[in-house]
């Protein structure tokens, strides 16, 4: 790997590969506005990159500093290999990474006009105008100004004037909002994740009692919900909850759950000093790959996360309550 403390190009189109670059790709004239950022392979870039468009054709590729695409930033479908971004990603037109055989790895917030991402690891949210997810986990909102679509996903919550779903969704989060009621493909499924056990199964132990995954009816828990923002505007949403199904929820150890250990750890991983993991266990350390892949492990159907129909009897509510 050929080491860059300069950049020096004379053209429009910058090409890197087997290169480690030590400075940032900032502009520092107009005409390096139009400069486009091509990576094509064994890439570690240490500072913020700035492209008229980023195009990666392959991986492995490292982003450690911030991310924006003047027009977009674009994963080829056929690129292969890790790819991470560790700082905010960011584009005025669109964000696309449908490849089959890489998994994009986000630690920051994406944001643009259009995002359209497949296999994806989004450890913080998104914003967009259009935002389409296929095979993805995001363990913060996905919030979209237009529509939303989601396709056998992990999302912490979501918020849109439009929602399109299909396949076996899960929300980490007790509830989300859409303006128009969601449509859905036959067959498609939403399950809460709010009350699941999810530090045991990373460490591979047997889930505490009284929690689990909670099927989600979209058309039975949904309730209309007015939301007032901080200019005191009001809009009448469709709320997808189940809030009123987890009264067993008083009667659980949220802490002892340990699942903001673990979301949080995603969520900050490139601001920590150091890898955590959990105490006294032989888990895989909690770094961002790790917690990626026991996440998708829960969506391909590799972990099973246990039932829990929200309810309780009358005898444990006294004992609860007495």
């Amino acid at each position: 790997m050929k080491e860059m403390t300069e950049i020096r190009i004379g053209d429009d189109r910058l090409a890197l590969q087997d290169n480690l670059v030590k400075t940032g790709i900032i502009p520092k004239s107009s005409k390096e506005l139009e400069r486009s950022v091509t990576i094509q392979g064994n890439v570690i870039l240490e500072g913020a990159v700035y492209g008229k468009n980023i195009i990666i054709e392959n991986g492995p590729a490292t982003f450690q500093g911030a991310v924006y695409a003047h027009n977009e930033l674009h994963i080829q479908s056929d690129a292969t290999g890790s790819l991470k971004f560790m700082k905010a990603v960011g584009s005025t037109a669109s964000i696309v990474g449908i490849a089959n055989s890489a998994r994009p790895h986000f630690g920051a917030d994406i944001n643009s006009k259009s995002v359209r991402l497949k296999n994806a690891f989004v450890a913080a949210s998104i914003f967009g105008d259009e935002v389409s997810l296929d095979n993805c986990v995001v363990l913060g909102g996905v919030f979209a100004t237009k529509k939303l679509t989601v396709q056998n996903c992990i999302v912490g919550t979501f918020n849109s004037p439009e929602v399109s779903a299909g396949g076996i969704n899960y929300l980490l989060y007790p509830t989300a909002f859409s303006v128009e009621p969601i449509s859905s493909l036959p067959g498609t499924e939403f399950f809460n994740l709010s009350i699941a056990d999810l530090g045991s199964l990373y460490k591979e132990q047997k889930e505490k009692p009284m929690t689990g995954k909670i099927r989600l009816d979209i058309k039975k828990d949904s309730q209309r919900t007015v939301l007032i923002d901080a200019e005191k505007n009001s809009i009448l949403v469709n709320s997808y909850s189940v809030s009123g199904k987890v009264l067993i929820l008083d009667m659980l150890d949220i802490e002892k759950m340990e699942n903001h250990f673990l979301l949080n750890a995603a969520s900050l991983g490139s601001q920590l000093l150091k890898t955590y993991s959990f105490p006294e266990s032989s888990a895989p350390e909690l770094t961002l790959e790790n917690i990626s892949e026991f996440f998708f492990k829960i969506l391909d159907g590799r972990i099973q996360v246990q039932n829990v129909d929200g309810s309780i009897s009358m005898d444990e509510l006294k004992k609860l309550y007495n």
